[in-house]
């Protein structure tokens, strides 16, 4: 069943907020920690909507697919018939996917589980092993400006193979990819939204305005 337990609509806005923005941002809110992300564009001036149903998606000028467990993720797209939309609105609007939101991006995850097929990658899930093996590092992303951003890597995937139109924004020191780009498409192996640090979000609300 869907989690109603956290809404969008009541999260405050915070402190560091930079003003009201013209633009709806869609969180899928179907499972995982969308109501973080929500928290986060409403710091920075800018309306979540929780995406649950296709007709969320209309008017939207971009949507986030958080972390959570992706082969749920996947199923409940099904049940919801968001799957198709999904993959409909990404050619349109800009798309970022962290964590379980990047493996349900990918072309492939070498396993038998619903993904949107978006991304031209192939995916490890869980490469980094279980729950306990998960980190955080200071990582330099290609594109953000004020340093390295604290990546926080929870049974995080990583990104083992990638097509033509994939750029490469961050790897770790082993040389791992955990980010990319594909026109505006994005996917982070490492949940910003779980950090203090809003400056992915931002850089993924440029992507609203710039051309595919």
């Amino acid at each position: 069943m869907v989690s109603e337990s956290q809404n969008c609509r009541k999260t405050p806005a915070l402190p560091f907020a930079v003003g009201k923005m013209a633009m709806l941002i869609g969180v899928l809110a179907l499972q995982g920690d969308f109501y973080e992300h929500c928290l986060v564009l409403r710091r920075l001036g800018v309306e979540p909507r929780e995406v649950r149903l296709p007709e969320h998606l209309q008017g939207l000028s971009g949507l986030i697919i958080p972390g959570g467990e992706s082969t749920t993720l996947g199923k409940l797209s099904n049940t919801y018939r968001l799957t198709k939309p999904l993959r409909e609105i990404a050619g349109s609007i800009p798309v970022w996917g962290t964590c379980a939101g990047l493996v349900f991006m990918a072309k492939d995850v070498g396993a038998d589980q619903p993904i949107l097929g978006i991304l031209d990658m192939v995916v490890q899930r869980n490469a980094f092993g279980r729950q306990v093996d998960s980190f955080e590092e200071d990582i330099d992303i290609k594109g953000l400006e004020g340093g390295p951003f604290h990546g926080v890597f929870i049974r995080a995937p990583v990104i083992t193979e990638i097509g033509p139109r994939i750029e490469v924004l961050c790897r770790l020191k082993d040389g791992r990819v955990v980010a990319v780009r594909q026109g505006r498409l994005i996917a982070t192996s490492f949940h910003p939204e779980l950090t203090n640090d809003p400056r992915f979000h931002k850089y993924f609300l440029s992507l609203v305005d710039s051309p595919s």
